[in-house]
């Protein structure tokens, strides 16, 4: 990514852009967010499930999960 903008190169540019302009852009953003997110957690459960495939992790409840953190 040699040609990047900085953050407020894009800033700037958000600001040149009309109102409608910029609400679109929030709205896109969000959900480009969400599904960055969304992607991101499915990768982690996919993980998660692996290791207790392979017998890393036990099956625990919400009570022995608590039990466990505040150890």
């Amino acid at each position: 990514m040699e040609n990047a903008l900085s953050f407020a190169d894009v800033l700037e540019a958000a600001e040149q852009l009309s109102l409608e302009e910029q609400e679109s852009l929030l709205e896109l953003l969000q959900r480009r967010l969400i599904e960055r997110r969304r992607a991101v957690l499915a990768k982690e459960i996919e993980a998660a499930r692996q290791e207790f495939r392979e017998g890393k992790t036990r099956a625990m409840t919400p009570s022995e999960i608590i039990a466990e953190a505040l150890a």
